[in-house]
């Protein structure tokens, strides 16, 4: 079941560590989201692009699509980082894991770079809510669970995670106007829809 959950400025401006403490005006090629195993969404992310040769234009939708993209993809990763950190993993689960951290991490410098590049701020203001998101308790539980428990509790969590992020995704599709912006969020609904049928099959395999 989708989680809706509201954001704090201080959850926010948490995840900016993820992103090197700083914003960066680093435009550059952006990797796919498709963490499965059936190829990478690469060929549906951004061009590759330097300096101000990037779309400058954005609009309230792009810039709201990476203010929330952010401390979602933050949250993968610390999701992620919590599974690779238990021992006696199912592979298929940690290489899973692994994928998410090394490809969303890079996607979080990306999104406060395009924030940084059109002057606004990298964190919302209070009563903005997003789909997907877990609780502390949750959160928690994650971390305290172990072996084949972790593994379904880590699969469910994220399937949830993902519908969440390809609703911003297509929000993002259907309002935005920076070509970049759109271009990701054409990629993460196109790739996390086909990641989340493969964690489902897996999840029921366990």
């Amino acid at each position: 079941m989708k989680k809706l959950v509201t954001l704090s400025t201080a959850a926010l401006a948490a995840t900016i560590a993820l992103a090197g403490c700083s914003a960066t005006t680093d435009t550059g090629s952006m990797p796919g989201m498709d963490h499965s195993t059936h190829g990478s969404a690469s060929s549906a992310a951004p061009s590759s692009t330097t300096g101000g040769q990037q779309s400058a234009g954005h609009n309230a939708a792009d810039t709201m699509f990476a203010q929330m993209m952010i401390p979602h993809h933050a949250q993968a990763v610390q999701m992620s980082e919590a599974m690779l950190a238990k021992g006696g993993l199912d592979p298929r689960v940690r290489g899973l894991a692994l994928k998410i951290k090394d490809a969303q991490a890079p996607e979080i410098e990306t999104l406060t770079g395009w924030l940084a590049t059109w002057g606004e701020p990298t964190t919302m203001g209070g009563g903005h809510t997003m789909s997907g998101m877990l609780t502390e308790a949750e959160l928690s539980a994650l971390a305290a669970a172990e072996g084949t428990e972790a593994s379904k509790l880590f699969l469910a969590q994220m399937t949830a995670h993902h519908e969440g992020a390809i609703e911003m995704a297509r929000t993002e599709v259907a309002a935005g106007l920076n070509a970049d912006a759109v271009a990701l969020a054409t990629a993460i609904a196109s790739s996390q829809d086909t990641e989340i049928k493969d964690m489902q099959q897996l999840l029921a395999a366990l």
